[in-house]
């Protein structure tokens, strides 16, 4: 059990030497492969990568519906590249 003043960690500094902000995101063009259920997707980015992600806000609150094989853009955080939110969908 910790007592006193909390720990206060430190943010790992990125590559050009300042620190991650919390809104940066890292957003990449992939494929949907799978729906899961509750509204989760597995998608596959650009460098292969399976990314477990689901709808934004905005794209449930517009109806817009994605299906598999559907090219979408996912952001996803600096701190956790395995999971992420579509925020577009591109129109074929």
């Amino acid at each position: 059990m910790h007592r006193g003043r909390p720990v206060r960690r430190r943010r790992q500094p990125t590559l050009d030497g300042s620190k991650p902000q919390k809104d940066d995101a890292v957003e990449m063009d992939g494929v949907i492969r799978e729906a899961m259920s509750n509204g989760f997707y597995r998608v596959e980015v650009a460098n292969g990568h399976l990314v477990l992600a689901r709808l934004a806000g905005k794209m449930t609150k517009g109806h817009i519906r994605v299906q598999t094989l559907d090219k979408v853009r996912v952001q996803m955080s600096v701190y956790d590249l395995t999971r992420g939110r579509i925020v577009w969908r591109f129109r074929e």
